[in-house]
């Protein structure tokens, strides 16, 4: 009975701070937002209130959708705001299976593709080859060093750009390696020239996010495009520009977005303007998603973060089968996930 009691009150302060920080964000982003579009209008915060308490069932889901109606100077029905998103629809769309995104090693053989950049694994205390043969820790360098001369290692709960290290044969350390747990060895990526020429020094990030329906088929919804900083070695959430992508076509739409949603339509560092470019490689890259979504519908939301490498190769840096992360999509494209029946969940809730 104590016990029932102790985790029932534990579940709700973690709910209860879940909620202040995405209510915070919220209305940091709206803060930034007003500041270069003017004050959201009453009407629409009014109607923002109304909308989270009558159809999601709760007035604490409307500051996501102020940033919303902020960014389209207007209110769209059919909005999902990301706190929403995470504390109704991902317990019931994903339950566990999401989570398997973060053992970084069952990827390729999960998905059954060959498009991650896999060059081995630490699992357990055990070095892995790429195809899973267990090496010798004196061989392992050897191993995974056989073709490149970088490699970059993602610890499995590496999330935002954190607990990623890059490597060559010189400063590679088993010791080290040992203290950072499991994870994924992966050779660098050289991307197209096309995501040179915006920035270089880091691999662009390409977001598409995708969805599995009742009836089995797989749909994109949703895609931007991550640029780093002259300082990143890697796309980081706290350092990047966000660009969106036209679904259909693969064009940069104009204005893009800094992590603090102040807008840009450059890279604030080089000045270099993407309106209108296309990614190469587009519907290839939308074709595969679906194709490889289908091959775990389990997990019904996947966040894909791709890239076209130089040999016009598409390569998968990792999926996002837990908290995918919506609030960009929604702001920017949405409403993405209208007709999925997500606003319905929590009244089924027990």
């Amino acid at each position: 009975m104590f016990h029932s009691i102790a985790r029932e009150a534990y579940q709700k302060f973690k709910h209860s701070n879940y909620h202040k920080a995405h209510q915070a964000n919220a209305r940091s982003a709206l803060s930034i937002i007003e500041s270069e579009q003017g004050k959201l209008s009453p009407k629409l915060k009014n109607r923002a209130a109304e909308y989270a308490n009558d159809v999601l069932g709760w007035r604490g889901y409307a500051p996501w959708l102020d940033v919303y109606s902020a960014i389209a100077g207007e209110f769209k029905e059919g909005w999902i705001p990301d706190n929403y998103y995470g504390h109704v629809v991902i317990p019931v769309i994903k339950g566990s299976y999401g989570t398997i995104s973060n053992a970084k090693s069952l990827s390729a053989r999960l998905l059954k593709t060959d498009r991650f950049p896999d060059a081995g694994y630490f699992v357990n205390g055990l070095f892995l080859s790429a195809a899973g043969a267990v090496i010798p820790p004196h061989k392992i360098k050897d191993y995974i060093f056989c073709n490149d001369d970088r490699i970059v290692f993602k610890s499995d709960h590496s999330v935002q750009g954190k607990n990623i290290y890059f490597y060559d044969k010189e400063n590679f350390c088993l010791e080290t390696i040992n203290k950072l747990g499991n994870g994924v060895f992966q050779k660098y990526i050289n991307q197209h020239p096309f995501f040179d020429e915006i920035m270089s020094g880091s691999v662009a990030t390409l977001r598409v996010t995708s969805v599995a329906l009742d009836n089995g088929e797989i749909s994109c919804r949703a895609a931007f495009l991550r640029i780093g900083l002259t300082h990143d070695t890697h796309i980081k959430w706290a350092s990047n520009v966000i660009i969106p992508v036209e679904m259909a076509s693969g064009r940069l739409q104009k204005k893009a977005y800094l992590p603090d949603w102040r807008s840009v339509t450059r890279h604030p560092e080089t000045g270099y303007q993407w309106e209108g470019k296309v990614i190469p490689r587009y519907d290839e890259v939308r074709k595969y998603v679906m194709e490889t979504h289908k091959a775990f519908p389990f997990c019904r939301c996947i966040g894909w973060d791709l890239i076209v490498d130089k040999n016009d190769e598409i390569q998968v840096m990792e999926w996002n089968g837990e908290h995918n992360d919506i609030k960009f999509h929604e702001a920017i494209s949405g409403p993405c996930f209208a007709e999925m029946g997500w606003e319905n969940l929590w009244r089924h809730r027990s």
